[in-house]
């Protein structure tokens, strides 16, 4: 788990986060929505997914948001189900029933998802879909990244990192979960970039497989069985997160083989220290306080009456077009890291650079 330091407000709101915890906060007393009625802002629940998928969500989007909702005076109920998809439709039922007139759900998976908007939408209570897209759901708007775009950053990554190879050059690609639908976008916006090397004859794709649940030690068996029906020859790996990406290397180094370019997600310490050292050649880093802020701008102007602005764009979820603000993902390797430190949602230098990978800070001139 990423344990970088945070400021004391936000570890405050990180002590209750247990498993499948709820936090409650009233925010600033006496605040109200900017509507002109004076009325009083309607309760707003956060609906996390788990902390296997991403160490984000108890790590940065809980704190964040709780500090956000705090701040514009509108209660707030945060809760993380866990993986647990009954759980999390429990936690959205006893939100609404506890008063919660907005949702900002990022659902485990669509059917789930589609389940609990269907209820809110009976109710009379808004939902905000935050980083994942419910398909053939009913939310009012959609707050993530371009998560093709991440896919893409990903293949350009690896192809940057593979430099001059080619010649049938073996690829393996570990996908995100299957039941996740930015994983799907994540794969789609990778083969955009890699499906032409793999036509031309550049590249050979030797192994493709999902990872349920976004299973790191899942990830660790199949990537295994990928080198051993390859016999090791695997020249680079698409990997679709930090966690996948940090099996494959432990994967790597157990047989003594070694390092090849490895793509990852989401600048967690663990990956960042990876790329420090040369097991992992990049990641991408999707500035939680930006989607953090448009979710909670989003919401607020809601539970206070109000009309949203930001909207820039829409998305098509299967049954509508759904109002979206997609927000830009960065790239990240070894010579641009450190343009990102000191930023709230992104790892500390002194962690990055701490124990066994100091030396290896020092060397890349971090």
């Amino acid at each position: 788990m990423l344990t970088r330091a945070l400021p004391l407000v936000l570890l405050a709101a990180l002590g209750i986060a247990a498993c499948g915890g709820n936090d409650n906060s009233s925010g600033a007393s006496g605040a109200s929505g900017s509507s002109g009625s004076g009325a009083k802002p309607s309760k707003v629940a956060v609906l996390l997914p788990d902390t296997q998928s991403s160490v984000r969500y108890e790590e940065f989007d809980r704190p964040l948001l709780t500090k956000a909702f705090n701040a514009a005076g509108v209660p707030v109920q945060v809760s993380n189900a866990q993986g647990d998809t009954q759980a999390q439709r429990t936690q959205a039922d006893q939100a609404m029933t506890n008063g919660a007139k907005v949702l900002l759900l990022d659902a485990l998976d669509s059917g789930t998802g589609a389940a609990i908007e269907a209820d809110a939408d009976s109710k009379g209570v808004k939902v905000i879909d935050y980083d994942r897209l419910v398909l053939n759901g009913t939310a009012d708007y959609y707050v993530s990244f371009d998560n093709t775009e991440v896919g893409r950053l990903q293949g350009q990554g690896l192809v940057s990192c593979l430099g001059s190879k080619s010649g049938g050059v073996p690829i393996a690609m570990l996908d995100g979960s299957p039941t996740d639908n930015n994983a799907t976008l994540f794969a789609q916006g990778a083969h955009e970039i890699l499906d032409p090397k793999f036509k031309d004859g550049t590249y050979k794709k030797v192994a493709e497989q999902a990872v349920p649940d976004w299973d790191n030690q899942q990830a660790l068996t199949i990537f295994e069985q990928m080198l051993q029906k390859t016999n090791n020859k695997i020249d680079g790996l698409l990997a679709a997160n930090d966690g996948l990406a940090n099996a494959a290397i432990s994967a790597l180094k157990a047989r003594r083989l070694p390092q090849i370019p490895i793509t990852g997600q989401d600048a967690t310490l663990q990956g960042i220290q990876n790329i420090v050292t040369g097991d992992q050649c990049m990641t991408v880093y999707k500035p939680i306080a930006q989607e953090v802020d448009a979710a909670a701008k989003l919401a607020t102007a809601l539970a206070k009456g109000q009309t949203p602005t930001g909207v820039t764009t829409s998305t098509d979820n299967g049954t509508k077009k759904v109002p979206s603000i997609l927000l830009k993902p960065i790239s990240v390797t070894k010579t641009n890291i450190k343009r990102y430190f000191g930023r709230a949602d992104f790892p500390a230098q002194a962690q990055v650079c701490a124990g066994k990978v100091a030396a290896a800070c020092t060397k890349a001139g971090l």
